[in-house]
This record gives C-alpha cells, structure tokens and sequence, in this order.
C-alpha cells in the first residue's frame, strides 16, 4: 500500500490510497466465496458455480462493492497513520480505480487539526462571585430536606389548596368532541406544579373531593399537537381524593432522623459547610467558563467544515444513547419533537464549535506551557478510575490499549491547563450601572 497527501484549503487534505493489485485480487476471491453459496447458474449446483462463469454472466464488476468496502477499512486506517496528518474528521471516500489485475485506488478527504494562535492566557479577568452562604440559603437547603421528609395524609375537612395533591379523573373535549390523549383516570396531579394546560389546576383549587368539575381552557399556540394548539378545551373532571404533605418540624428529633447530628444547630452548621464548599466549587467551574471563552475570544483559528459536522455527529449520537437509557429512540424522539436530523445538527452546530475551539485552545496552552503527563500521572488516573468502577487496576490496565492510554494523556494535559488558566485568573466587580451608582448615592445620603 502506498500513499499520497494532497495539501487543500481550510485545513483539508486528500488522501490518495493504492493497494496492490494482489491484495485486490485476494478481496474479489473473499467476496466470491462469501457469496457463491447464494449463486444459481443452469448446468451448475448451488454454490458451485465457479467465480469465472459469474463474472462472465454478471460482468467482471459483480463482485467490486464487496471487495472495496472489505479493503478500505484497513487501507484507510493505514494510511491515516502513516501520512502522519492529525486528522478530526471521519474520510469522505471516492474510488478512483477498481479492476482486476490493478492496484484499487481510492481517495480520502478529510479535516486536520487547524492551527491555534492564542491570546492572553495567564491571569485572565473574571466577574467576581460573591461566594457568601446567608442564613436563607441554610433555611432554604434544610427546607428542601424537610420538603423530601414530608408525609402525604388524606384531607377531608377542607377543599383543595395550592401545594395539595389532587387524585383525578379527566376526560377533554374540543367542540364536544373527546380528543386522543385527553382522557386519564387517578391521576395524582400537584396543584401548582404547571405540569398540566395553563388554567387548568386553578380552576380546582377550592373545589372538594367527589366534586364534578368542567375545567375550561386554551390550549398553547405552540402546543406540540398541532390538531389542538390554540384550541379552546373542556375537561370533564371528577376529584376522588385530595392529599396534602405534612412537613415535620425542624428539631432535635428531626435532626436525628436525617443526619448523623444531635441538635439542629450542629446540623446548620454542617449544612451550612456544606454549601460554603459547594459555592466555591461552583465558583471555580464559573471563573473556569468565563476564562476559556474569552481566551477563545481572543484566540485564531480556522475549522475545517468536516471537523464540525463530525463533532455535531458525535454530540447527536451521544444524545441519541442517553435517550435510549429512557426507553426512546431517536425517529420516536424526532417524531415527538417534529424536528429532522438535519435541524437537529444545525441547532447543535453552534455548541460543537465552542467545544472544539475550546478543546483546540486547551491542547495548544498544554503545548506551549510544556505540560507533560508522565506514566505515573497515568498510572495514578487508572487507580481512580478502577476505584469509581470497583475493579482493580491491573484488570482495568489489561483493557486499554496504546491508543486509550495516549487519549488520556491528552485529556489529562488539558485538565492542568485548565488548572493553570484557573489558579490564574483576577476576579474583579463587575462595573456598576449609573442606575445602580444612582441608587446607591441615594442610599448613603439618607442614611
């Protein structure tokens, strides 16, 4: 096999691939012996028919599709480290010659790793956060956790309130005519929650249970069934039961229950480190965001067109798994959303280009900086990882190969210039406003 790089614009190069004559020839005898069992000829059993009589009767092509895409895979893979290009995109492929007794030539068009000139990446200016935990944040975290605590008990001294829970029958009308998917039976619907037509859940509160309601509303202009959106609606309603959550007191007991505490005020103290910890984290992460997107900002780089559609490619089937975890797949999720693959790619476009030139930013700060990750840094990262997966790291180590082991060092590059660019950085106020600078004139002279 040979091959030859052909310079193109933006950051793009062919490929042209040859792969001897021999290697083809022995392609065509695999293709025909993988087919031939299939093969019926008059004056010849099945499976029999030999390779010559085929090509005769069919034409000397007839087995040209399944030896080339049986040889570019390899080809391809051997080129592509040889011609010791950086390539970021999947190839575009073209045969340029294919037939018997000829070296298979074909061509592969693919995108390089652009350039990257950078900007100022040391000690870049971030929007300071204040990273203050108030006593409301403390009440508002321990609320959540008493909210979590809560009993559900059955009411029936009163009607329903805002915040109660409603078991429901419903059944929905359009022009008196009952609509698909309109009809429910006990259904648990939290009044308050807006997770059903806006209107709908007031027009309960203050009824009682074992009362027959008509709920009238309009549904949405961009309501997702177009047959409904914009359309005025009844729901014949019939509450059976009306729940409410009884949210335990906040004290000692409680504490016990929900901490390894004795007393409410070691808990707020916890509670309290706890958010501390987490505001500085998140502190970090914000500093981190800012920080990247204005060196990027600052930086130069050109992307090849394939690079981003392969990164939009990536980000779609990424998403396409995670909603295959939720028992969905992607035409039903295209079908619900009434988007087309293609829509799908244009609105991920923009954030597969902020990922790459972040990315791209990132690996070039880790080569002018000299990062280094050594085996032991490796080593180190297959501890964590075997730790997180409860294996042992020998074992872990005994499944990657060359390749993982080189991707990770990258990866781990990037996190230390992601460190350096943090450890760096010069958290300043945010200018204020003239109306802000106004208000607080104001302030101090009336005090």
């Amino acid at each position: 096999m040979s091959v030859q790089v052909e310079k193109l614009e933006k950051n793009t190069v062919k490929l042209t691939i040859e792969v001897a004559a021999e290697e083809l020839e022995k392609a065509l005898q695999e293709a025909y012996n993988r087919q031939k069992k299939n093969i019926s000829m008059p004056g010849f059993r099945k499976g029999k028919v030999p390779r010559a009589m085929v090509e005769k009767m069919y034409g000397a092509g007839v087995f040209y599709e399944d030896a080339a895409n049986a040889l570019i895979p390899q080809a391809y893979a051997d080129a592509a480290k040889e011609c010791g290009e950086d390539i970021v995109s999947r190839p575009v492929v073209d045969i340029t010659q294919i037939e018997k007794g000829k070296p298979f030539i074909f061509t592969a068009e693919v995108a390089t790793k652009p350039e990257v000139t950078l900007g100022k990446y040391i000690g870049v200016t971030v929007t300071k956060v204040d990273g203050t935990v108030t006593d409301e944040d403390v009440t508002a975290a321990i609320d959540k956790e008493r909210e979590k605590n809560a009993r559900t008990i059955n009411v029936e001294d009163r009607a329903i309130e805002n915040g109660d829970t409603a078991v429901i029958d419903f059944e929905g009308f359009v022009d008196g005519v009952a609509f698909e998917g309109g009809k429910g039976e006990n259904h648990s619907l939290e009044i308050g929650s807006g997770s059903f037509i806006p209107g709908f859940e007031d027009q309960l509160i203050g009824k009682n249970a074992g009362d027959d309601v008509d709920v009238n509303v309009t549904f949405p202009e961009e309501y997702h069934a177009e047959d409904l959106a914009g359309k005025e609606a009844t729901f014949k309603v019939k509450i059976h039961e009306i729940k409410s959550k009884e949210i335990p007191e906040l004290d000692d007991e409680f504490v016990q229950d929900v901490s390894e505490f004795d007393t409410v005020d070691e808990y707020k103290a916890d509670v309290k480190a706890k958010l501390e910890e987490q505001k500085q984290n998140e502190i970090k992460s914000a500093y981190q965001d800012e920080a990247i997107n204005k060196i990027v900002d600052k930086s130069t780089m050109e992307l090849p067109d394939a690079m981003i559609d392969t990164q939009c490619e990536n980000m779609i089937n990424q998403f396409a798994q995670q909603m295959a975890q939720q028992g969905l797949s992607m035409d039903q999720y295209l079908q619900f959303s009434g988007l087309t693959i293609d829509q799908l790619k244009e609105q991920v476009r923009p954030d597969a280009i902020t990922r790459i030139k972040s990315s791209l930013v990132l690996e070039q700060i880790a080569k002018e900086e000299n990062i280094e990750i050594t085996d032991a840094d490796v080593d180190a990262e297959i501890e964590k990882m075997a730790t997180m997966y409860n294996m042992e790291a020998d074992k872990l180590k005994e499944y990657m190969g060359a390749d993982e082991k080189e991707n990770m060092k990258q990866d781990l590059a990037v996190q230390k210039a992601v460190e350096l660019i943090t450890d760096s950085v010069k958290p300043r106020a945010k200018a204020k406003t003239k109306k802000e600078k106004d208000v607080e004139a104001e302030t101090e002279t009336a005090e």
